[in-house]
């Protein structure tokens, strides 16, 4: 037998284990560095993916590592006498073979794929081939099955209530943060709202990201019930909830690979909404030239689909199609989009007026899920709401419950201004790009690093006056987003006079 160790390697949600070469009890050369192997303990499984050490200061021989995801996920305590084996090869890979030959699947088929990638049977390349199989081809009916899928694999929260709503977007905007907005309005008309939020993975910030600066959101799912119950509504990471465990371990195959597919969207976005209890859930899909999705055509599409699925899960869904030419608010990362959000709540003259109307919006549609309150009137109960300071107050409230972190929401002071090349008007921003130089700055990791935009579309500009500010933590992110924004900024000016 070997005994458990904790090796402290940030694996990122991928399951390692160490074995010695030097183990007296199993040869290495049976077990092929990067090959699975199952760990045994107390009656428990973890499949992994092996790695054989040589360094005796790192593993003993009579130990057995597991990087930190792993030990997490197995739960034993260091020290648990465990034993290593063969996996058994996982029979749904013959319907991801199917898949990839172009063949429909069927509700059984998905629901064995992805119960073996939530128990981390799979390796990455198989996920991989499972994505790709996807890609190239997938029904309406197929889009449902994977749906219910990854609903199936997942915790299921019930709130013993009959409305519980909820709010998505689908992403693609800097700095359009309007959950932080949309929830202490809707828990300040009295609606329930346990809102579960994402991590950035290749954006300057996540809705988590930026809640962070203003409370805990690492939070399990009994403390999230005591805080709903309270307040009636949260900010937390839904990482931690477990609510779709398979499509977080899709995420990180599929983000590297960039395959953004709209019908894995629908999958990951309705099973987590599914899961999370919620009976109504009011989506954003902002449309936009540098936006996920370009132009009306796709938009409806996407809209179609999102209704077909929403609809057989027996969501109410309400599908708003908004602005995606640029990104939203002043800021793009954590502290920056908590400044903005912030100044909204607090009413500040100087508040983004973009991210205060777009969050009035969806939460207006929100509230109109309240049979009480008319048609058309959700958006003037809510700007009722921000004005008088109730959401505000809810805000304060959800903050306390969750634990509150005192970070200043000022920038990084080191910073540097990108300028305007001419006299004109700003005609249009491109908000990969300046995605793209906010992460380069060091967003989310340092949450005080980012870019501040100066200048919005349709605003005059003259040569040399700057259009945004990068601020970053350390000298070469700086130097870094300074050179990427350098080579193209994001920027079109119509040149002209100012």
């Amino acid at each position: 037998m070997l005994k458990l160790k904790r090796i402290a390697i940030d694996t990122h949600r991928e399951s390692i284990a160490y074995l010695s070469r030097r183990c007296p009890d199993y040869r290495a050369e049976e077990f092929q560095a990067l090959g699975k192997i199952e760990v045994k303990a107390g009656g428990a499984r973890l499949p992994a993916t092996l790695n054989i050490v040589d360094d005796p200061d790192l593993l003993a021989p009579d130990e057995i590592g597991l990087s930190e995801a792993a030990f997490d996920a197995f739960g034993h305590p260091a020290g648990t006498p465990a034993s290593i084996e063969h996996p058994k090869p996982a029979e749904s890979l013959e319907a991801v073979r199917a898949k990839i030959l172009g063949r429909e699947l069927n509700r059984e088929q998905y629901a064995a794929i992805i119960g073996d990638i939530a128990a981390l049977r799979y390796s990455k390349m198989e996920v991989a081939a499972f994505l790709v199989g996807c890609a190239g081809f997938m029904t309406i009916a197929e889009v449902l099955s994977l749906t219910q899928a990854m609903a199936g694999v997942g915790k299921h929260l019930d709130w013993g209530r009959r409305l519980v709503v909820d709010k998505h977007c689908i992403g693609g905007i800097p700095g359009n943060r309007t959950s932080m907005i949309v929830v202490p309005i809707v828990v300040a008309h009295g609606l329930t709202i346990p809102k579960t939020s994402s991590r950035a993975i290749t954006s300057p910030a996540g809705t988590a990201d930026t809640m962070e600066v203003l409370a805990r959101v690492d939070i399990g799912t009994d403390e999230m019930r005591a805080i709903v119950d309270k307040v009636g509504g949260c900010l937390v990471w839904g990482g931690r909830v477990n609510l779709s465990p398979a499509d977080d371990v899709l995420i990180t195959v599929e983000r590297p690979l960039r395959i953004d597919t709209r019908e894995q969207m629908v999958a990951s976005i309705l099973s987590k909404k599914l899961t999370a209890g919620a009976s109504h859930l009011v989506l954003d899909i902002p449309v936009g030239p540098t936006a996920k999705v370009r132009n009306a055509t796709e938009a409806a599409h996407l809209r179609k689909m999102f209704e077909y699925v929403g609809g057989k899960l027996g969501l109410s869904l309400d599908i708003r199609l908004t602005d995606g030419s640029q990104p939203i608010g002043y800021g793009v990362g954590p502290v920056l989009e908590a400044r903005d959000v912030m100044a909204v709540l607090r009413n500040d003259a100087a508040a983004p007026d973009d991210l205060r109307e777009r969050a009035l919006l969806l939460a207006g549609a929100l509230i109109e899920a309240d049979i009480s309150v008319k048609g058309g009137q959700g958006i003037h109960r809510a700007r009722e709401l921000l004005e008088s300071g109730a959401a505000m107050r809810a805000m304060e409230e959800i903050i306390l419950a969750q634990g509150a972190h005192n970070t200043p929401l000022t920038p990084s002071p080191s910073g540097h201004e990108v300028t305007a090349s001419c006299d004109g008007v700003v005609q249009s921003i491109d908000c990969l790009r300046i995605a793209r130089v906010a992460r380069m700055a060091g967003a989310p990791a340092f949450k005080s690093a980012g870019v501040d935009l100066l200048r919005k579309v349709g605003d005059p500009v003259r040569q040399r006056e700057p259009l945004y500010r990068i601020h970053a933590t350390l000298p070469t992110d700086l130097g870094f987003a300074a050179d990427l924004a350098g080579q193209d900024s994001g920027y079109v000016i119509t040149r002209g006079k100012s």
